[in-house]
């Protein structure tokens, strides 16, 4: 579970990586937009590396269905913000595309975060030979496509057999076993329902044997459990990130960086992973 990701260590045997989300799109689902300036993007990057950030996620285009974009408008969205983050933190880029995770390895980036669970097999090859991370999520559809009312038999067995499969054709294709991290894909092809349920049997997708991110932030599935709008998630995703913690992911992907940072580091200290900064009280 030691990985060396974009020159930085990681112990994911006894540590949990915060991962902050900057998105370079006009139509993000949570910020709508409000970093798709580069200025704005760039500051983004600087504030969560100092609200603790350990990797600052990219993304050029949403999963969700909008307006094409082309490759080259996605890499100009996302390279100049790549070249501003990588000496801050570990830089993950969000995308689907082959090329673009080609050029963002190049870039600096250390990881490459494939939403669409390696629909395109060409993506592993984009990894394979190089030191970058390949995260494989579980989606169903293609990326910017809709898929009304999902259903599943058993929805935590199938995302585990999906991932299983997939990390399976990474490693036919040259990815190496300690490039690889896997995502259950809260939300994406999923209602709440499902997602409530992937959550609560997380450590199923934990048992796969590689490092497991969560990306549950500000989420639908937290947003119908509490009947709360984008704006009043904070606490029911505070909630989940702990949960999922426990259940074994040790890759959270969140907008308030902060609050979860203290969250996350305070999960660890009650599991013995993490010493308090001081112990002064009652010594």
């Amino acid at each position: 579970m030691q990985r060396v990701i974009g020159g930085r260590t990681f112990d994911f045997a006894r540590r949990v990586a915060v991962m902050a989300i900057v998105n370079r799109t006009p139509d993000s689902f949570h910020d709508r937009g409000r970093t798709f300036a580069l200025e704005r993007a760039v500051e983004a990057v600087r504030a969560a590396a100092d609200a603790g950030a350990d990797w600052i996620d990219v993304g050029g285009v949403p999963f969700a269905p909008g307006p094409e974009v082309s490759v080259a408008e996605e890499l100009d969205r996302v390279l100049p913000v790549v070249h501003a983050a990588r000496d801050l933190a570990v830089v993950s880029v969000d995308t689907y595309r082959p090329a673009v995770a080609r050029a963002a390895v190049a870039a600096g980036a250390g990881v490459v975060n494939d939403t669409s669970g390696l629909r395109d097999p060409a993506m592993a090859d984009a990894i394979a030979g190089s030191d970058a991370m390949l995260v494989i999520t579980h989606s169903l559809a293609a990326p910017r496509t809709p898929y009304p009312r999902p259903t599943y038999a058993d929805v935590t067995s199938e995302v585990a057999d999906f991932l299983q499969q997939r990390v399976q054709l990474a490693l036919s294709r040259g990815v190496r076993p300690d490039q690889i991290i896997v995502d259950p894909g809260h939300d994406l092809n999923k209602n709440t329902y499902h997602s409530l349920e992937l959550t609560r049997r997380l450590d199923e997708i934990a048992r796969i044997g590689y490092p497991m991110l969560a990306a549950v932030s500000n989420k639908d599935f937290i947003g119908e459990t509490l009947d709360a709008p984008q704006p009043e998630r904070l606490a029911g995703t505070l909630a989940a990130v702990v949960f999922c913690v426990l259940r074994g992911a040790r890759i959270v992907r969140v907008h308030d960086v902060r609050a979860v940072v203290d969250a996350v580091r305070m999960t660890e200290a009650m599991l013995g992973l993490r010493p308090p900064v001081v112990a002064r009280h009652n010594r």
